[in-house]
């Protein structure tokens, strides 16, 4: 029987009972009718947050707020709560607002795979990036952050990358060519460099070059106003009261940022200068679409081609804008500052170093991307273990917009003293993952956590049985997961193993005063690594030639 005649048999049947309904019958379906919407109404205003233990607030105004904002590793605050009130508790931020923590492996999957449309951007975060970079990916939900994910999408999966390698590979060896310049100059056998600035440059010029093909030039010592924008919105920032107050507050309640302020005035005019630049990339990747006889499009060139699937309208130039500033920020930004995490590591552990440096010098030629891949096992584990000890996101924040329940691995105790293995979240609620807080948590990754390990990757049971529950890439929630996982993770990780792979073959690379050097983290818009004593970011190193 088909669809269509079904529904006529259903609705007959209905007719047929309405007919034959005496007025008792409808009084009475309509009362159990009305019952019913009570009960329900009266459930949703019970309805309420699961009331957790957790830390006590140590400010009347900002709870623990500042205590979280001015700490460098927020991730081991985190895990020192989860180890005494369980994988979920509440803490108390600023004007009385609480937020839920998840350190969980099986509520974190849970809340991440419903992203961008159950649980979304915060108001203050999701104000802050539109004033900074815009509306683009990072700051769109649910069919706006699938229609745009959906035109960029293109641009990062293995086919593209794999044919963008040999280009990240010759961006790469202008670096290897710049080093041997610098050590014969200095004619000492060594040279220190600022190896965080390189990487950045490297950075810049890969994705300038794969994604906009557009040559930035900053390996060739050009003078480049884009750099100096990153650096600017980078910088470590040391607001004075009323700057830091404003910043604090406006998380929270994003209307504050009209406030005039020295760090909004700043920003406002970094973003203004972005956006000129961004023009002039639009115009190339335009000119280049129409030259364009080959299958290679750019990023941009996608972008300006891209239709929403249900309006046929085109993206505009504004949303171009947003996701050239989205894409800049993520690979100027977080891959750089994983290249200077991994050089910083090998170059405290020299062992682990030398054993790369065998599995490189062991292959002749130009690895393929394929090869990188797959094909060198200790480098993915350093690379790994770099994204596990060293996230450049330090916190998932998400704000529930409808009322659910989030299930738990484990029981945890409620205020009330009440044992549950899942806790009610209303609308509106915020909640937290500290990606730090579970990348080197002792729970799930054993008592080594925090030690800097990259065997644990090739040994059996290295990875940890509670380590594999957690659904991310590769058991970290370093590139995010579920429909919010970080879209250029592929390319990211391609250049990581790029970099390492000619500068370790090539070059011995040692902290400039010791392997036992103090390592800092500065906070811009990310957590730069910096070393202690040194003005701004700067990571020197020494840097010689491999003799064999």
């Amino acid at each position: 029987m088909d669809t269509a005649s079904t529904l006529v048999r259903i609705y007959d049947t209905f007719r047929a009972l309405v007919r034959s309904a005496s007025p008792i019958d409808v009084a009475t379906g309509l009362a159990a009718i009305w019952a019913l919407r009570a009960v329900i109404q009266a459930f949703r205003r019970r309805f309420r947050t699961t009331r957790l233990r957790g830390p006590k607030s140590t400010s009347l105004l900002f709870g623990v707020g500042k205590e979280l904002f001015a700490s460098p590793d927020t991730g081991t605050i985190f895990e020192e709560w989860s180890k005494k009130y369980g994988v979920a508790y509440e803490v108390p931020m600023i004007f009385g607002r609480r937020r839920i923590v998840l350190c969980d492996p099986k509520a974190a999957a849970y809340l991440l795979s419903r992203d961008t449309w159950s649980y979304v951007g915060t108001a203050g975060n999701k104000e802050h990036m539109a004033r900074t970079i815009g509306k683009g990916l990072f700051w769109s939900e649910g069919e706006s952050h699938r229609r745009q994910r959906r035109s960029i999408a293109p641009s990062f999966n293995s086919t593209t990358i794999r044919k963008l390698t040999p280009a990240i590979h010759k961006t790469v060896d202008k670096v290897k060519a710049a080093w041997e310049t610098s050590i014969d100059s200095n004619g000492s056998g060594s040279v220190v460099l600022d190896v965080q600035k390189w990487m950045h440059y490297v950075s810049l010029d890969s994705f300038g070059i794969a994604g906009f093909s557009y040559d930035f030039g900053s390996l060739h010592g050009r003078p480049n106003s884009m750099i100096s924008v990153l650096d600017a919105f980078g910088a470590p920032s040391t607001p004075n009261f009323w700057d830091g107050t404003v910043l604090l507050i406006s998380l929270f309640y994003p209307i504050i940022l009209n406030v005039p302020t020295s760090r909004v005035e700043m920003f406002t005019k970094l973003r203004a200068r972005m956006s000129e630049i961004c023009e002039v990339l639009i115009d190339n990747a335009a000119k280049e679409q129409d030259d364009a006889s080959d299958e290679r499009v750019s990023t941009i060139g996608l972008l300006l081609k891209a239709e929403d699937g249900d309006s046929g309208r085109r993206v505009t130039r504004e949303e171009v804008k947003a996701q050239i500033r989205t894409l800049l920020f993520a690979s100027y930004e977080t891959t750089a500052i994983m290249m200077t995490w991994a050089l910083i590591e090998l170059a405290r552990h020299p062992n682990v170093q030398t054993k790369l440096r065998e599995e490189l010098l062991s292959f002749g030629g130009e690895p393929s991307y394929d090869q990188l891949t797959t094909g060198f096992p200790y480098l993915d584990a350093v690379v790994q273990e770099t994204l596990r000890t060293h996230s450049a996101v330090q916190d998932l924040i998400r704000q529930a917009s409808e009322d659910d329940v989030i299930p738990l691995s484990q029981p945890v105790q409620t205020r009330s003293g009440e044992v549950v293995d899942s806790i009610a979240v209303k609308c509106g609620t915020e909640i937290g993952i500290s990606v730090p807080g579970m990348n080197r948590s002792e729970a799930i990754w054993g008592p080594d956590a925090k030690m800097y390990r990259p065997e644990r990757w090739l040994e059996p049971d290295g990875v940890t049985r509670k380590a594999q529950e957690v659904k991310g890439y590769r058991h970290l929630l370093t590139f995010g997961d579920g429909p919010r996982v970080c879209i250029g993770k592929l390319f990211a990780i391609a250049e990581i193993k790029t970099v390492l792979s000619v500068v370790i073959k090539n070059f011995v690379v040692e902290m400039r005063d010791g392997p036992d050097t103090k390592v800092e983290v500065d906070r811009g818009i990310t957590l730069r690594p910096k070393v202690a004593g040194e003005e701004g970011i700067k990571v020197p190193m020494k840097i010689r030639q491999y003799k064999g």
